[in-house]
């Protein structure tokens, strides 16, 4: 994979909140809780359904911005639990904060205050950082003919467009270990996707871990992880204790699809400066018959995944 560094820049926040709001025992006697319903609500007030690609159909709905259900569909919870939010009668967890923060297109200053309010400061710095900035959802937003993910250092999915789950058959859920590249490849299912050099693909996974934990040595998910990878593969084990740098070279990758057979895409990984996110690109070279497949599956595969994506219930997490 070839590996560049993609910068973001992001826009001054709308001060929605002034910081004292953010402390507690100083919000002029609003509990946090309730402070947090009312941001949600002015945040899911300032964005269009036409920004997010929404499902539902409107009508003569005058609601502005977003409604509950949008925001659930987006967020992977229910709307009466974006109520509850709403009404500071639930305590979101840290999962459901990122989940809302991607759904309402937060900036990093109000995915911080947003974590304040519901109690999470403290996993701010500790944590390998999910928050996808509002200039990484619009890169997927306005490539929807190329297959893209965005990744955290640790090589968790934490968001994709339609292509890639229609080429690659991820569904799009809230992270978790089954959506984690290094899981996958040593515990879980492989995937469809064949790499050219899988034993140099594993080092470098396993290097990428290693660094990654010395950066973040309070995270306790990414501690948790990588013991039940040291305990329960041998494979791991033995990778883990050999020092190596991960290094992440132009190379392509087979994917074997069961609509369109094996297509062989160039990958590349972009890295968000000051995010310390990954986004990985498939591309085909014009004219091919690899690109001749995905323009094929930009049609179909994205109405078989959008079909089954379709608002329905969902769960609070």
């Amino acid at each position: 994979m070839r590996q560049v560094s993609l910068g973001a820049k992001e826009s001054a926040w709308p001060n929605l909140s002034h910081p004292g709001r953010a402390k507690t025992g100083d919000n002029n006697g609003m509990s946090e809780s309730s402070e947090l319903g009312a941001m949600l609500r002015a945040w899911r007030g300032r964005i269009q359904p036409h920004d997010v690609g929404s499902p539902f159909g409107r009508g003569s709905d005058k609601t502005p911005g977003l409604r509950r259900e949008e925001v659930a569909w987006l967020a992977g919870v229910s709307a009466d639990y974006v109520k509850r939010l709403e009404q500071g009668r639930s305590h979101p967890s840290r999962s459901v904060i990122r989940a809302l923060a991607r759904a309402l297109r937060l900036s990093d200053a109000e995915y911080e205050l947003a974590c304040r309010l519901a109690g999470h400061a403290s996993h701010l710095q500790a944590e390998v950082p999910q928050h996808i900035t509002p200039s990484v959802q619009r890169l997927l937003d306005r490539l929807p003919d190329v297959p893209i993910a965005v990744f955290d250092a640790a090589w968790t999915r934490v968001e994709q467009n339609a292509l890639w789950s229609a080429v690659t058959g991820d569904e799009r859920e809230r992270p978790h270990r089954g959506a984690n590249i290094v899981w996958r490849t040593f515990l879980g299912k492989s995937g469809s996707v064949r790499h050219p050099n899988p034993e140099e693909y594993k080092h470098s996974l396993v290097a990428d871990l290693r660094e990654v934990t010395a950066r973040y040595p309070n995270d306790d998910d990414l501690a948790a992880m990588v013991r039940d990878l040291l305990s329960s593969s041998a494979e791991f084990n033995k990778i883990w204790g050999h020092a190596g740098v991960g290094r992440h070279g132009g190379v392509s990758k087979i994917i074997d699809h069961p609509m369109v057979g094996s297509i062989e895409l160039d990958c590349d990984v972009l890295s968000v400066h000051g995010s310390d996110l990954r986004i990985i690109v498939f591309t085909a070279p014009p004219r091919s018959s690899a690109s001749e497949s995905l323009r094929l599956l930009s049609v179909f595969g994205t109405e078989t995944v959008s079909s089954q994506s379709a608002p329905g219930a969902s769960v609070a997490g």
